[in-house]
């Protein structure tokens, strides 16, 4: 059983650059960060009210896995600190695969 963690991201400013600067560095996870088994991010192509602009979906070992992933210092670094400036809102959902 694995861990699939995928979060949704609302951006302040979702302009074409910013979304696609946002892509890359969530994508740089891979190689990066240990834990990430597979990576898939995805932008929005609606644009409607209730659309949230970034999905990220990240395949991981297990809870422990999860947790490392979570405290690893280049998603806190690099990518937290990346969406914390640019994010209005995300909601996220952890489950097994």
């Amino acid at each position: 059983i694995m861990i699939k963690h995928i979060v949704c991201f609302k951006l302040e400013n979702p302009t074409a650059e910013l979304l696609a600067k946002t892509k890359d560095i969530l994508l740089s996870m891979e190689g990066n960060v240990p834990e990430v088994r597979s990576i898939e991010v995805g932008l929005d192509l609606l644009h409607s009210p209730r659309s949230y602009d970034v999905i990220l979906q990240v395949v991981v070992d297990d809870l422990t896995a999860l947790d490392s992933y979570q405290k690893d210092p280049y998603h806190c670094d690099v990518v937290k600190t990346h969406m914390q400036a640019v994010a209005s809102s995300s909601i996220a959902l952890d489950y097994e695969i």
